[in-house]
């Protein structure tokens, strides 16, 4: 894995330079300590930071193509190079390596933006074709490497691995956008193609992006999007044939390395899933990690053990103390923007651990994703069963009322909580969703910000992130069924702001490689395509593929109680960080921003830490924006 990044005159040719482009490059050291290089030339820059893993000897990079007209800088990995080698070779193209890096230049040379069609990987890559003077873009299908670009006050465009590439070069913007920081605290994390500055974003997951020297800037262009399409299955014995070939193929392609490989093991379905297809496919033991919790009730440790005492791996275990928060503005600087996702601690832990045996390391994330893991699949489905009972011109008043008026009442047993309910009726699909998976919901975002804030915003609410992408499903998922339809929102969304962008910091962080062989988009086609009781069957999630596992995996993984990667916040906040997070919520650095109503911020700390209520999540992601904005001003 590597860190990439470079600077382009839009305009004209005007010289890169050099002290510029390397800061940019030495920013992203983490992501490639074992080389770096640059290369200018009129009007472009291009830096890379290499972790090798494939070609050790002669992948270097930036590299070109025979007669040094067309140039890459590449961050990821090519699965089917091997195969599109020859391929390339037979139409006329000579090659000095064997690394995929290579591949991408002459597959350029071939079939121009059209390239990235043909390759099977995770990869976010830019390439100078000096003959054509254009600057090419590209990002992977699901969006596993990130890819960041921005426009400079000077008119330069500037692009890197991650956003502190590009706030490295002198002349790039660093202005606050209102928009982001409503995302963020409605989703935990800034939305793509939003960054949390007004000039910079994210290039979107299957997008590229084409800039020719002295034309108009384009918009990105989508090449690929998770289709939906139905998949004849003829009987349940050969969906679980289907799936359980389609994996192994993944796994397989994932196990080329010339440097030490391994996997993660949490003990969930999916990483044990993933470790026991490749125990069938390794000559050796397979390499596997996990962290154990000092609490109980996070601690998935003991199942982790059973995996790899059936498999016989080469364990390592590593204990993360119950009260490992000194990570807190370690991760303001990793990830750059304001990112609240807690299980960020454990996930860098856990690659820290793995880099002490592993230079490359298989995961289980994509699971619950493609086949409808999460309990929330579930709630949102039996609301969209109640909606169902009514049409919306009688629902929404009806359930409106009955929700404003209905006292709310998280002390009481579930059985009386019915006010969450009863407004979730009100609502249409997306709204109902929306209001599941909130971070902080719209009451609480309505009360968190202050009146000047608000006018900021000039009506913008997060809930269009998630209605932009509904609409561009069409007739697609959506309106065919809604389990795909919010599986869909979650990919578009979750899946590439949240969970891909933890890993890849985490792992970066450490000079680790991670590579998911359930997000290969042959995979994620074939699954997006599965009749939603493959899915979700009696209660169920991800029953196809739990069924599919039965022969590999013992009942008390495939059907316990899913735990995921929590850390026990309220009980920290409460507790040791008590103080701590009283004097950054309600100290000096939120309160000069102007963003956020004091009145409000007292209650979240002092009802929480009374006991009276959990403010534990809404309270991580102000500390952690308290700690972006720390981070921000010393750098």
């Amino acid at each position: 894995m590597c860190g990439i990044a470079g600077i382009f005159d839009i305009r004209g040719k005007c010289e890169i330079g050099q002290e510029n482009l390397a800061r940019m490059n030495q920013a992203q050291f983490h992501r490639g300590p074992d080389e770096g290089g640059l290369h200018t030339e009129p009007g472009v820059g291009f830096g890379h930071r290499r972790l090798s893993i494939i070609d050790l000897s002669s992948g270097h990079q930036p590299l070109f193509n025979e007669d040094g007209s067309v140039v890459v800088v590449f961050n990821g990995e090519i699965y089917n190079f091997v195969d599109l080698i020859p391929e390339l070779q037979a139409l006329g193209h000579i090659f000095r390596t064997r690394c995929d890096t290579e591949v991408i230049v002459h597959a350029w040379e071939q079939w121009g933006e059209a390239c990235v069609e043909r390759f099977r990987g995770m990869f976010a890559f830019a390439l100078w074709d000096r003959n054509r003077e254009t600057l090419f873009l590209a990002r992977d299908r699901m969006g596993v490497k990130p890819l960041y670009y921005g426009f400079a006050r000077d008119g330069m465009l500037i692009f890197g691995s991650e956003l502190k590439a590009l706030t490295a070069y002198p002349s790039c913007g660093r202005e606050i956008d209102p928009c982001a920081i409503e995302e963020y605290f409605a989703y935990g994390y800034v939305a793509e193609p939003r960054t949390i500055y007004e000039d910079s974003y994210k290039l979107p997951p299957g997008h590229t992006l084409t800039l020719k020297r002295g034309q108009p800037l384009p918009q990105p262009r989508e090449y690929w999007d998770v289709p939906f399409k139905p998949v004849a299955v003829v009987s349940e014995q050969e969906a679980r044939e289907e799936l359980l070939r389609l994996l192994r193929e993944s796994i397989k392609i994932r196990l080329v390395s010339e440097v030490p490989l391994g996997a993660f093991l949490s003990g969930g379905v999916d990483s044990s899933a993933v470790v026991a297809m490749m125990a069938g496919l390794s000559d050796g033991p397979v390499n596997t990690c996990s962290i154990s919790f000092g609490d109980p009730a996070f601690n998935e440790s003991e199942y982790a053990a059973q995996i790899a005492s059936r498999y016989k791996t080469n364990h390592h275990v590593g204990q993360v103390d119950p009260d490992d928060f000194d990570l807190i503005d370690k991760l303001a600087a990793i990830y750059d923007e304001p990112y609240a996702d807690s299980s960020a601690i454990p996930t860098y832990r856990v690659c820290e651990l793995a880099r002490k045996s592993v230079t490359v390391a298989l995961s289980g994330d994509g699971g619950d994703e493609n086949f409808a893991g999460y309990r929330r699949y579930r709630w949102h489905m039996n609301e969209e069963r109640m909606r169902g009972l009514l049409p919306a011109p009688l629902r929404r008043p009806l359930f409106g009322m009955l929700g404003r008026v209905y006292p709310k009442a998280d002390w009481a047993p579930k059985i009386f909580r019915a006010k969450a309910t009863l407004e979730g009726m009100a609502r249409d699909s997306v709204e109902g969703y929306f209001h599941i998976i909130a971070l902080m919901n719209n009451e609480m975002r309505e009360r968190l910000f202050s009146d000047k804030f608000k006018r900021a915003l000039q009506g913008y609410r997060a809930i269009e992130v998630l209605q932009r992408h509904d609409a561009k499903s069409g007739a697609g998922p959506g309106k065919r069924d809604p389990l795909a339809r919010v599986q869909y929102l979650d990919i578009k969304t979750y899946l590439a702001g949240d969970i891909l962008t933890k890993v890849d910091r985490a792992s970066m962080a450490h000079g680790l490689e991670v590579r998911e062989p359930l997000l290969d988009h042959k995979l994620v086609e074939w699954a997006s395509g599965l009749p939603a009781a493959c899915k979700q069957h009696g209660g169920e999630g991800k029953y196809i593929f739990k069924k599919a596992m039965e022969p590999y995996l013992p009942n008390d993984i495939l059907y316990r109680k899913k735990m995921g990667f929590a850390v026990p916040l309220a009980g920290w906040f409460r507790g040791p960080l008590k103080e701590k997070v009283r004097s950054a919520v309600l100290g000096p650095v939120l309160a000069q921003t102007g963003y956020f109503n004091a009145d409000y911020l007292h209650e979240l700390v002092d009802r929480h830490q009374s006991g009276s209520r959990d403010y534990s999540t809404a309270l991580w992601a102000l500390l952690m924006f308290e700690s972006f904005l720390r981070n921000r001003q010393a750098n």
